[in-house]
């Protein structure tokens, strides 16, 4: 079976999020199930696209509105990745450095236009190409309109029985435009107008979710949540359940191994208490800490979904009375509370260190040096730090919900970590007290290590899943 992943992110190429990771992923470990999978995504010029050779596979235009758009198809020479991996050259479209947002922290403001050429484009390439995939497997609103487009639009009907599969990392992003727009789409059978649309408005994830011939989710828990509070796509949702699954996203074990993890200052070898506190003190000197504190970590964007805003405060709170913790926060996003957490590192310079960076080496030691990584989240559709951080043996505390309330369970119930149920600053505070008494018992603290460190997220099982799906998903023809 041959597999294109669409996507707008791919690790190590482009990536703002967990959608980066696991299309830079899931094609590594599905030929190990008998599936070919290649990934193509736009053209960036980030740094890591702009240093590799591409070969031209394809080249055409496409008419969208009144301007005519050209575009090529690209494909890396080399085999690094471990999959056919290509892009599509849009000009004045994609090359840009950022993925999504503009230097003032917005939306590009042709980010209809964006999307809309990205998906148009690939499926021109796809029409016209002598390789024949036998299934489409795309990735979050910004690719939601193809599935559609293939069963409808005139221009594909050559694609009309492809199987679309689609996979909803984070549903909070939808892609709902104004039906002004419409006229960037293709001519389709107007007859079918209704299954574009949601909310009064041409709405890419609704459409994907109508139109897709299989649903996935990136784990049991956030599907439920999405059949049970999905605001005004919950009904539809529920009536799509019978062709949606939730399947838990891995990681890849061969990038986060503390064995041979390069981006590390000292790798494991025998001991993970020195492993642990050699990393620790690594970390301690270059940002000048102290080392003896419990280090709680948090990495990630400074969204509200990932409650962000809460960190100050309860950072703040904590400290008033207690200087046993020092945190280490790595992140960027909101610009105010940017601003609010170097504020707070010049009031406690002794126990606050904050980057204001996306920074993967420096992730990768934060993981192996932290007791603790704090994720807080209002939703998280799976979640890969508390994933990364098991296995460099960083205790996760998070909150009880999606992908965490499948991988975290409390070690109140002989889980993996610390849960707790609200996103507020009492719950967290209360979860920061159970944890410094758990670094205090330092038995069934390494008794708690070892087990995380052997626990097994490894893509393999979910690549498996993803393959029997598939299979499904061609039957249904």
């Amino acid at each position: 079976m041959k597999v294109l992943h669409i996507s707008t992110e791919c690790y190590p190429a482009a990536k703002a999020g967990g959608m980066g990771d696991v299309v830079g992923s899931l094609p590594i470990y599905l030929p190990i199930h008998g599936v070919e999978a290649s990934v193509i995504i736009p053209k960036y010029k980030t740094k890591w696209i702009e240093e590799r050779n591409f070969e031209m596979v394809y080249e055409s235009s496409l008419q969208l509105g009144k301007d005519t758009v050209e575009f090529s198809i690209l494909k890396l020479k080399n085999t690094d990745l471990g999959f056919p991996f290509y892009v599509i050259d849009i000009p004045n479209k994609f090359d840009r450095a950022n993925i999504y947002l503009d230097e003032d922290g917005e939306a590009f403001p042709d980010e209809i236009e964006r999307n809309i050429s990205f998906q148009r484009g690939v499926l021109d390439w796809i029409k016209n190409s002598p390789d024949v995939f036998d299934l489409l497997h795309c990735h979050d609103h910004m690719t939601g309109l193809m599935a559609f487009m293939v069963q409808y639009c005139t221009v594909y009907e050559s694609l009309s029985s492809m199987p679309m599969f689609f996979t909803i990392h984070n549903g909070q992003y939808r892609g709902a435009f104004d039906w002004k727009y419409v006229k960037l789409l293709p001519k389709f059978d107007v007859r079918k107008g209704g299954l574009l649309e949601w909310d009064d408005m041409i709405h890419s994830l609704a459409s994907a979710i109508k139109c897709s011939w299989m649903i996935s989710t990136v784990s049991p828990s956030y599907l439920k949540e999405l059949n049970s509070d999905f605001d005004t796509l919950t009904s539809l949702m529920r009536f799509e359940n019978y062709k949606s699954v939730g399947i838990l996203n891995g990681i890849d074990d061969q990038v986060w191994d503390p064995v041979i993890d390069p981006l590390l200052e000292y790798r494991l070898k025998r001991s993970v208490n020195v492993f642990k506190q050699s990393n620790k003190k690594a970390l301690a000197n270059q940002y000048e800490f102290k080392s003896n504190k419990i280090l709680v970590s948090f990495i990630g964007r400074f969204a509200y979904e990932k409650s962000a805003d809460l960190l100050v405060p309860t950072f703040e709170e904590w400290l008033k009375g207690n200087k046993s913790i020092h945190f280490f926060i790595l992140g960027s996003g909101d610009k105010s509370i940017e601003g609010d957490m170097i504020k707070l590192q010049k009031k406690y310079p002794d126990n606050i260190t904050a980057v204001i960076a996306y920074n993967e080496k420096l992730a990768h030691q934060i993981y192996s040096a932290s007791d603790f990584i704090l994720m807080p989240s209002r939703f998280e559709p799976c979640g890969l730090n508390q994933m990364y951080a098991m296995r460099y043996g960083t205790v996760p505390i998070t909150r009880f919900t999606g992908g965490l309330k499948d991988t975290v369970p409390d070690i109140g119930d002989d889980g993996n970590g610390i849960s707790f149920l609200q996103a507020n600053k009492e719950d967290i505070i209360y979860s920061l007290k159970r944890a410094v008494s758990l670094y205090k018992d330092s038995l069934n603290l390494r008794m708690l290590i070892n087990k995380i460190m052997n626990l097994d997220f490894s893509w393999v099982a979910s690549a498996k899943e993803y393959k029997d799906h598939y299979i499904k998903t061609v039957k249904r023809q």
